[in-house]
């Protein structure tokens, strides 16, 4: 795995290989992750990337969140529950000298706490297939203010996801076994 694009393009990350058993990872693969930039740059969304409060939920490697700084983006904040995975993210920060610029958040992401920072503009969403988790997911950091009104939300799932209210289903793409959707943060009472 590497970072596609941006001023850290070509950066290798850390190998989940099998010194890495255990870890349960799925990565987001190069192909799709830069297939979602491409979406998402791509003028339909104007930019969501440049400027961004990224928040990465079931962050993994945390290739998504570094893709986006590496990209633009202004912060990066990953939640991650797994042990083997957080040390593989603060792996890939360092590697990425984005210590400043990141914040690993170390817990569940449908029970996270809520948050006096600044809400996320854009919102990586990769819970593990099948599971059901994206959706409280989501609505645990909508309600604890990790999540802006109008933020764009890419969802990885291996079908099409049906989102919580209050969160608008916009596009949805298949690469492969993954299904890509994107969504919008509605402002309450829309």
């Amino acid at each position: 795995m590497r970072i596609i694009g941006g001023r850290l393009r070509g950066l290798k990350l850390a190998a989940v290989g099998k010194r890495r058993t255990g870890s349960q990872l799925r990565p987001t693969t190069d192909r799709v992750r830069e297939s979602l930039f491409n979406l998402l740059l791509g003028g339909r969304f104007g930019d969501p990337v440049t400027g961004a409060r990224v928040l990465d939920l079931f962050a993994g490697t945390g290739a998504l969140g570094l893709e986006a700084l590496s990209r633009g983006a202004t912060f990066a904040t990953f939640v991650e529950n797994g042990r083997t995975a957080s040390k593989i993210l603060l792996e890939n920060i360092a590697r990425a000298a984005v210590e400043e610029e990141t914040r690993l958040v170390r817990g569940d992401a449908t029970r996270l706490v809520p948050t006096s920072g600044e809400p996320a503009t854009l919102v990586f969403l990769d819970p593990p297939f099948r599971q059901a988790l994206g959706g409280p997911a989501l609505i645990a950091a909508r309600s604890g203010g990790w999540i802006a009104d109008g933020a764009l939300i890419a969802w990885e799932e291996a079908s099409e996801v049906a989102p919580p209210l209050g969160i608008a289903r916009i596009d949805s793409r298949r690469y492969g076994d993954i299904c890509l959707t994107i969504c919008r943060m509605e402002a309450p009472g829309t």
